[in-house]
């Protein structure tokens, strides 16, 4: 059997799972698997400005191409800054391999330089964290890496490795070495049989797909059940995408910050829920009592220990989300003919039509709504669109239009500030032929503004869309009993009254992109145009900085509880139809 540098087994191991992207800081502690790196033809190696920034953009790799994310660290704070990269794409299901140097084994108990545990740090938000000691275990030790990522709920991975274990050889044959299987589990056929009864047997019923349905690539297997039998679909936000928001039996999201009015109507009329993919989140459901109500709930998921975690369904399924939206399928076929649309369908229409919002907003400062007005009408169904968290990312769900699965990418749960700029780098390097469109928010952006850097210096073309009001207008809008006192505009006051910042324009410059500044509304089309155009003529990050007004509320009042309150509606009769 060949003998080689342990290094080069875990590089022909990454080439072998499909590796294209490795994101990454180099340091004297993983300077072995680098030595060994730069001998692939297939991988292609990107330096990042600080380690989080490389755990989002593997993240965002692997939400646009479905594979697993890869990024690289040396020792000590290059572990602990990949913390929240972690933490994010184990909160969002999302399969990433971390990979850390460490100091060697025989000093790791004698507080060497940037030695810490970083297994036992990581092991909270991670699938998997181990530190290999051994080196004839590491191409067994990444091939479980890459299974486990991959496998049920996906998550992320962190291995460790020693510098002194980098350094050894072992006995490595590649042609007698492949991909370990993925296993998926298929869902009891009786369990599915009794759902779809349920469903039948409901008067208002409604699919919800989550973020899981994404995943599962299973959006197909979602329309066609929801069409054959006539069923409204309200994806969560993670399975934003899953159906097309022009389709007429698209029902809107549910929840208290990231929703539509008309869906939360729909949802508190509704008798059946048969959720897939999907885990119940807080934003989601918002009190819980009121959400559970007297409705009939199906809970299919892959993770069974998500199934009753929340709040006990009333039928758990578990299963992988393709495999049991086939199923379903099935028994639907075997159960009832195609249905016609019915009162029910006829009451979602009414409600989509009645409970809209305005987004047609010729103030200035600009009123945020215009924004993704402006966005939604200039570019296209295939454009993806990366948004982080805060006021704009509340914005985006109440007003981004999807059509397509894996083109709304957003970090759900975790919501780390600064998340957007390398998440597009990694998006983009996944999807090179489709536009990519970023929208964030001034303060976000200030967290890992650097990550530009890496996008003008691989020439990897996005646009950016700052929704920026240089306030944090989100913490003012929470429901909080606290005075809030402290200062928490971003920018000074001139003369004149108006609030300055950061300049966004120069910092994107100052770094070799492009930028420009928007203050009112006929300014934004023009603006999208150029940047678009230089963007992708010059291959490089071009943001588009659009002023907006300050203290602009939201409307987050119009969560699921309140629904009613805000707008009384009619019970569903024949004569309201």
């Amino acid at each position: 059997m060949p003998r080689m540098n342990v290094m080069d087994a875990v590089i022909n191991v990454l080439e072998s799972e499909g590796v294209r992207y490795i994101f990454g800081v180099p340091g004297a502690a993983i300077l072995p698997f680098y030595d060994a790196l730069r001998k692939s033809k297939q991988i292609r190696h990107l330096i990042v400005r600080h380690e989080e920034g490389g755990t989002h953009a593997a993240d965002g790799y692997a939400r646009a191409s479905g594979e697993v994310g890869i990024c690289v660290g040396t020792s000590g704070p290059a572990g602990t800054n990949m913390i929240t990269g972690l933490y994010t794409a184990m909160a969002d299901s999302i399969p990433i391999i971390c990979i850390t140097g460490q100091a060697r084994t025989d000093a790791l108990h004698k507080e060497a330089f940037q030695a810490v545990d970083i297994v036992e740090i990581a092991k909270p938000v991670t699938k998997w964290a181990v530190q290999v000691k051994e080196a004839a275990q590491m191409p067994w030790v990444f091939r479980r890496a890459f299974q486990i990522a991959r496998e049920g709920r996906p998550g992320p991975v962190l291995i460790d490795l020693p510098i002194d274990v980098q350094k050894q050889a072992i006995d490595y044959d590649a042609s007698l070495d492949a991909p370990l299987p993925i296993y998926r589990p298929a869902p009891l056929q009786s369990a599915l049989r009794r759902a779809i009864e349920l469903l039948l047997t409901a008067e208002r019923p409604l699919l919800m797909s989550g973020g899981g349905v994404i995943i599962a690539n299973a959006a197909p297997e979602l329309v066609a059940l929801a069409e054959y039998l006539q069923i409204p679909v309200s994806p969560t936000l993670m399975g934003k995408g899953a159906i097309p928001e022009d389709h007429p039996l698209y029902a809107g999201i549910v929840g208290i910050q990231t929703q539509q009015r008309f869906a939360n109507a729909i949802f508190l009329e509704s008798d059946c829920i048969l959720a897939i993919g999907a885990r119940f989140a807080d934003r989601h459901t918002g009190q819980l009592d009121i959400y559970r109500g007297n409705r009939t709930f199906i809970h299919i998921d892959i993770e069974p220990t998500q199934i009753g975690k929340v709040f006990h369904p009333d039928l758990g399924i578990v299963g992988d989300a393709k495999l049991a939206l086939q199923g379903l399928l099935a028994e639907a076929h075997d159960c009832t003919p195609p249905r016609t649309p019915g009162a029910w369908f006829e009451r979602v229409q009414y409600l989509k039509q009645t409970l809209t919002r305005r987004d047609d907003f010729d103030d200035v400062p600009i009123k945020a709504p215009r924004v993704f007005r402006e966005l939604n009408e200039y570019f296209d169904r295939d454009t993806i669109f990366v948004t982080a968290i805060g006021l704009y990312q509340i914005w985006s769900g109440q007003f981004q239009k999807t059509y397509k699965p894996r083109h709304y990418m957003v970090c759900g749960q975790a919501g780390p500030l600064g998340w957007e700029v390398s998440a597009c780098t990694g998006v983009k390097l996944a999807r090179p032929d489709q536009q990519v469109v970023g929208v964030v928010g001034d303060y976000s952006f200030q967290f890992l503004m650097e990550e530009v850097a890496v996008a003008v210096q691989y020439r990897i073309p996005f646009v950016l869309v700052m929704i920026n009001n240089t306030y944090m207008g989100l913490i003012r809008m929470a429901e909080l009993p606290y005075q809030m006192n402290y200062e928490v505009k971003l920018g000074y006051e001139t003369d004149t009254g108006q609030t300055f910042g950061i300049d966004h324009c120069k910092v994107m410059e100052a770094m070799g992109a492009l930028a420009v500044r928007v203050t009112t509304p006929d300014q934004i089309r023009p603006a999208l145009d150029w940047a678009v155009r230089e963007s992708n003529h010059r291959r490089l990050p071009v943001l588009v900085e659009v002023m907006t007004e300050a203290e602009e509320n939201a409307a987050m009042g119009t969560r699921i509880d309140q629904i009613r309150e805000w707008h009384p509606l009619p019970e569903m009769t024949s004569t309201t139809i």
